[in-house]
């Protein structure tokens, strides 16, 4: 597939278990291939690469080729998290939201509407409004999947819609809508052996720039408080951004009670009473 792609012999394979695989072209360059997992996957994930390395601030891999299936990147090679590289990290990621989008809800050009943040759809619907879109298109759509599939119970979908009807109060002074990565957890983080860090799979789209650190923090980083440092020095938060952090959770971890069922539902519902009691 990367020799088709890339026009390139394939010299030799060192992963081929699961996707993404790593590859050598000939001469031995490394590459990472990856299969897209439905109808679409591929042309939101290399649109929102193309966008995000589009605002030169946060690295993203290359990409090398692309079909509607398949796509071929560059590899990075990878080392040790370090402060200083976090540092950096946290003033990139502030020039990358700072880059904007036109609407909430934008898509990256060329990127598909129907998108996904991992292997569950995410629709890019433009919106002007944060709260009011945030409501319609990032929480209640998975939170309706969720009782559908049995992982939510009816009487605890109250809690969340509890949340969105109190948005316009918990979102904190309105702010331009953000080019988000979308889905920065801390394994979409690769800390590069040269000492800068490029981000991965994004979910990209046209956002509240506090998701992305609230995401960081979900799932644990490595010096996420250097990188907090790097964001303030470039671009203060607005006062009190730490007490919404449960309130732009709610948005991954909704999608993490989709995908993976109920052992999510309890951190999610903590999520949405920690905000409403804000």
């Amino acid at each position: 597939m990367a020799a088709r792609l890339t026009g390139r012999p394939v010299s030799g394979t060192r992963s081929t278990s699961g996707s993404p695989a790593e590859v050598l072209l000939d001469g031995g360059t490394p590459v990472m291939v990856k299969r897209g997992g439905a109808p679409g996957a591929v042309r939101a994930e290399v649109a929102g690469l193309r966008w995000l390395a589009a605002a030169e601030a946060v690295r993203v891999p290359e990409v090398l080729a692309c079909d509607e299936r398949w796509m071929v990147t560059e590899r990075v090679p990878t080392g040790s998290p370090g402060p200083l590289a976090a540092l950096h990290f946290g003033h990139a990621l502030a020039a990358l939201h700072a880059a904007g989008a036109p609407h909430f809800g934008s898509a990256p050009p060329d990127g598909p509407e129907g998108a996904f943040i991992g292997l569950a759809p995410m629709r890019n619907t433009p919106g002007a409004d944060w709260p009011c879109w945030y409501a319609g298109h990032r929480v209640l759509p998975y939170v309706r999947a969720a009782v559908d599939g049995g992982t939510l119970r009816p009487g605890e979908a109250a809690v969340f819609e509890r949340v969105c009807e109190r948005l316009p109060d918990l979102a904190g002074p309105a702010e331009p809508p953000a080019r988000l990565h979308g889905d920065l957890w801390n394994g979409n983080v690769l800390w590069g052996s040269d000492g800068e860090v490029r981000v991965i799979d994004p979910a990209a789209h046209g956002g509240h720039r506090e998701t992305d650190l609230a995401m960081l923090r979900l799932f644990g980083c490595p010096h996420l408080d250097r990188i907090l440092a790097g964001y303030q020095e470039a671009a203060p938060l607005a006062d009190g951004w730490a007490e919404r952090v449960s309130l732009h959770q709610l948005f991954p971890l909704l999608v993490h009670v989709v995908l993976f069922g109920r052992g999510y539902a309890e951190q999610a519902l903590g999520a949405a009473r920690d905000a409403l009691a804000r």
